[in-house]
């Protein structure tokens, strides 16, 4: 483990600004008694020494906010409202959001000050500009109409760089522009269609349902797709399968303690002990996935404070440790194969290029291996994380409501079949599935907040239309919600919290998203919008195909989650989906559903 935390790193530079005050007072002390006979008592040097920094910060902050009042005056505009919080520096903020971390739902306390201040707002954090909206007139300028002058900025990309690099997650200007060129042509049509490794996956998930279901015990559906989309991920970006599926299921926290059941053998009642051979390198990096995304998700959330939470350890070098060792030793062949060929002047054919994975076509244009090693662990844990998210909450939805699910196989075996593969054109075909994932997508996108930072003074429209546009300083922060900006009733009706996927067939589609439609954003938009959109699609299509063909119906044991994850009770008396739902969502840089989703499912006869 280093010694240079960044808590030490933080602590050190902090205690490194009053030393060098306190040497510069001195320096001043003695300068006037030496030259200008002036003789101070040290308690006036002392006093001095110890309010000068407060009275020149509070200085520099009242000098700002009277500049940038003066230059949102000249553009006519406004200075965004400003949340009034209860405690110092707004720092009752920080820790509602430290708090929500841990066992708040999404957005708890942003909705009532939105109430109170409309949809964009500056939580003023420490006096830090930092202007939220949830207003998709604001949300589409950041991400298209004036994408050149936001950024992911040197904050942000300090915090994740031990995980994402200088990845395409974690990167501007070139080195993004280099990441995005690198990826986007292996997203073509051509390649997204090929579903026979889909296929072989969803019959192992469903396999070990089947048998786990049979044993009469529920199964963990989050852990399992998130299985399933990590053996399909891995395949189709690196080619080396990290086999995930065949580890061991884990059982109900109430059943078995501290035992895995072993469904990759063919007696469905084996137990294996957490060391088993079937649990290692699959459970370990399932697990360093989620370790490392939670550390730098806290990061990002706990502001300027994070590194006082890493004092001990970076919290992220262990379970990079797994990451790398799993993904350096496939770049590094990688890259050795492609060198080979070059000076042996192999050349591909079109049936050998047609099986080229994500990182054979990095390596054509890089050899060198961080960048490799960086783009391809930021597209695994996008396309693994997202869409294993999405297909539990999926499940979810169709065990809640039992209609949606009848009319959704319904579709299937019309357009299908009860046990046909289906196809891309099949897959097109099904507008009911696409509105069902697509309104899962509305109530519980993967990644509920994103951040940006603010190049040059700029302003926004204000949602009021009378009243003047608001002004956004430069080095701004700019987070925004697409969490609560798909439940606003203002721009999705009286009924934004209610799950109907025909919201996407009927006329509101044509009443709010085809008017507004950067109101709906599960995967971005403008010059970053996922380049993995469509292969989302298919692969949540495919699978959630598969399961409606072998399985009739599914049933939720919220019981069957850990303690630690159960809805507090007093949940239910709040409105919406809060007060409805019996899953408690959870963040990292994504959403997922803490403790698990528990289901037993009727097999299809």
């Amino acid at each position: 483990m280093t010694i240079f935390t960044p808590g030490v790193v933080a602590i050190t530079r902090t205690l490194a600004l009053p030393g060098i005050f306190a040497v510069g007072t001195v320096a001043v002390r003695r300068f006037l008694e030496k030259y200008g006979g002036l003789v101070l008592p040290t308690w006036l040097f002392a006093t001095i020494y110890v309010l000068s920094p407060p009275v020149l910060i509070t200085c520099r902050i009242l000098v700002r906010d009277w500049r940038q009042r003066r230059d949102a005056a000249a553009l006519g505009a406004r200075i965004a409202p400003r949340v009034k919080g209860k405690w110092f520096a707004n720092l009752g903020l920080l820790k509602m959001m430290m708090n929500n971390y841990y066992r708040g739902y999404p957005a708890d306390g942003l909705f009532n000050i939105m109430e109170h201040q409309g949809p964009v707002f500056n939580m003023n954090i420490l006096w830090q500009n930092m202007v939220f909206t949830c207003q998709p007139e604001h949300i589409q300028l950041i991400l298209a109409t004036d994408f050149g002058n936001y950024v992911k900025g040197e904050r942000f990309q300090r915090n994740m760089s031990s995980v994402l690099g200088s990845g395409v997650f974690n990167s501007d200007g070139d080195m993004w522009k280099f990441h995005r060129s690198m990826t986007r042509p292996f997203f073509s049509r051509d390649k997204i269609i090929h579903f026979d490794m889909f296929d072989r996956h969803a019959d192992s998930a469903i396999s070990l349902m089947k048998a786990r279901f049979r044993a009469g015990y529920a199964v963990d559906f989050q852990d399992l797709i998130g299985r399933f989309t990590l053996d399909s991920a891995t395949e189709f970006l690196l080619g080396s399968c990290v086999n995930s599926l065949t580890a061991g299921l884990p059982y109900p926290h109430n059943v078995a303690p501290n035992v895995v059941f072993d469904s990759s053998t063919s007696n469905a009642g084996t137990l294996l002990s957490p060391n088993g051979t079937a649990f290692s390198l699959a459970r370990n990096f399932s697990n360093a996935l989620l370790d490392a995304q939670e550390a730098v998700s806290a990061r990002e959330r706990f502001s300027m404070i994070w590194p006082m939470l890493e004092i001990h350890k970076d919290k992220t070098e262990k379970p990079m440790k797994v990451l790398n060792g799993f993904i350096q030793p496939i770049v590094n062949e990688a890259v050795a194969k492609m060198r080979s060929q070059k000076e042996c002047g192999e050349m591909k054919g079109p049936d050998e290029e047609e099986k080229e994975t994500l990182l054979d076509q990095l390596v054509k244009q890089t050899d060198d291996p961080v960048v490799l090693k960086d783009e391809t662990l930021n597209i695994l844990i996008a396309g693994r994380d997202t869409t294993a998210a999405t297909l539990t909450f999926v499940v979810y939805f169709l065990s809640m409501y039992p209609d949606t699910m009848d009319r959704l196989r319904e579709e299937i075996f019309e357009k299908v079949g009860p046990s046909k593969r289906p196809t891309y054109d099949d897959i097109r075909d099904m507008k009911f599935l696409r509105a069902v994932i697509n309104e899962t997508l509305r109530l519980y996108p993967v990644v509920p907040f994103n951040i940006r930072e603010c190049t040059n003074a700029t302003t926004w429209p204000s949602p009021d239309p009378t009243q003047p546009p608001i002004y956004i300083p430069a080095g701004a922060i700019v987070p925004w919600s697409v969490f609560m900006m798909h439940r606003r009733k203002d721009l999705w009706g009286p009924d934004a919290e209610v799950f109907d996927p025909d919201r996407f067939l009927d006329d509101r589609l044509k009443t709010y998203l085809v008017p507004r439609p950067f109101i709906f954003l599960p995967f971005n938009a403008g010059a970053r919008i996922c380049l993995g959109q469509q292969f989302a699609y298919n692969e949540m299509s495919f699978i959630l195909v598969r399961l409606i063909q072998n399985f009739t119906s599914f049933t939720h044991f919220p019981e069957l989650s850990p303690p630690e994850f159960q809805v507090p009770p007093e949940w239910k008396s709040f409105p919406g989906r809060k007060g409805i739902d019996k899953f408690f969502p959870k963040m990292t840089l994504t959403m997922y559903s803490g403790g698990g989703l528990w289901i037993k499912a009727q097999e299809a006869e």
